[in-house]
């Protein structure tokens, strides 16, 4: 029998859809339902749809199998902190214009963010999770963007890598100054619309056809909000309005393809090659660069993606000229206790291999 660094390139494709398959099997499965998606250059290699877009009733109640919604190649997923590709994208073209400086402070354009011992915070810090700011503020509990403003670094700008959604939403502020648009016109605008990604936006988006996430109760979440679907899950996006620079996007694995391949293919319409660069290049400006824990076998050649709470991801490889867009529900119906990217690296270890 053959190992699996033996399989042929048909087989690894054939066992990564296999598994994607398994994920959504048995009583509590890694998620309720997946679409994958893979390709190389125009073609596409892998699409698959498994599982569930609807299981659960409100509070992680199994509802009547007949009552369970199937998943579909379009159904919408809430992209989660896949949000945060697309507001990178939207910054770089307006740097690639003129409009901004990447390595300029981002209070020069948000004065309000210099508060604090932000003045010097720049919008490349911002993008590579540079800028000393803790992961998230507490906004679903009240008090606005006046949160951002007070809030004080928690190490020296520049000196440290530390995620953080806060640096997302204030790229979110600098592009709305700049522009004097919203972000959601941004996106369309500037992305959805001249890629044809017709099916993504912000929420909230038709019910019928988005998959499920949450029944979102405290002490699990950070609000009480029920079961979700086709509104935003994270709860500082909901709270905030819905358009978020890290969070609040919908869209399908079909759309989400059109971006990667046309991030692949140099950058255009979108934006010049050498811009595309800069997002991809390490360390990466939005985009994590060479990450094993969700992109298996991919990694180590400047592959370039990201991953989104709600059980989403997406990786490109430059290298071979591949991408893997795997889209799950796995906070359906709650958030799981410890988070698991295992199969995310499974699915692009399939797809390395098959690649080679």
């Amino acid at each position: 029998m053959a190992t699996p660094e033996h399989l042929t390139p048909a087989a690894e494709l054939a066992a990564l859809v296999r598994e994607v398959s398994a994920l959504a099997e048995g009583g509590r499965p890694w998620c309720a339902g997946a679409v994958v998606l893979a390709g190389r250059g125009p073609g596409v290699l892998v699409r698959h749809t498994t599982g569930w877009a609807v299981r659960y009733a409100a509070r992680g109640r199994e509802r009547a199998r007949a009552d369970w919604v199937p998943m579909r190649a379009d159904t919408l997923f809430d992209l989660a902190s896949l949000t945060k590709l697309f507001t990178a994208v939207a910054t770089v073209q307006q740097a690639e214009r003129g409009a901004l400086a990447l390595d300029g402070p981002a209070a020069d354009h948000v004065p309000e963010f210099a508060a604090a011992g932000k003045a010097a915070v720049t919008v490349r810090q911002l993008l590579t999770h540079t800028s000393g700011l803790r992961p998230e503020l507490p906004f679903h509990d009240g008090g606005g963007l006046g949160l951002l403003w007070r809030e004080v670094p928690v190490t020296e700008p520049g000196s440290t890598y530390r995620y953080s959604d806060l640096n997302f939403l204030a790229l979110q502020q600098v592009l709305e100054r700049v522009t004097g648009q919203r972000l959601d016109v941004l996106v369309r605008d500037g992305i959805t619309a001249p890629l044809g990604m017709d099916d993504t936006r912000y929420g909230p988006v038709p019910a019928a056809g988005a998959a499920a996430t949450e029944d979102q109760r405290r002490p699990w979440a950070k609000a009480d909000r029920g079961l979700l679907r086709g509104e935003v899950h994270d709860e500082n996006a909901h709270a905030l309005g819905g358009i978020a620079g890290h969070a609040g996007l919908f869209s399908t694995a079909g759309d989400l393809g059109r971006l990667c391949r046309a991030l692949l293919a140099g950058g255009p319409p979108l934006l010049t090659p050498e811009s595309a660069a800069l997002l991809l290049d390490p360390p990466g400006l939005g985009f994590a660069v060479d990450q094993p824990y969700f992109m298996g076998e991919l990694a180590g050649h400047g592959a370039a993606g990201h991953t989104g709470f709600t059980g989403t991801s997406l990786v490109l490889d430059r290298h071979t000229g591949g991408y893997l867009v795997l889209l799950a529900n796995t906070v359906h119906p709650v958030r799981p206790r410890r988070p698991d990217s295992t199969p995310r690296a499974r699915a692009a270890t399939r797809l390395a291999r098959a690649l080679r």
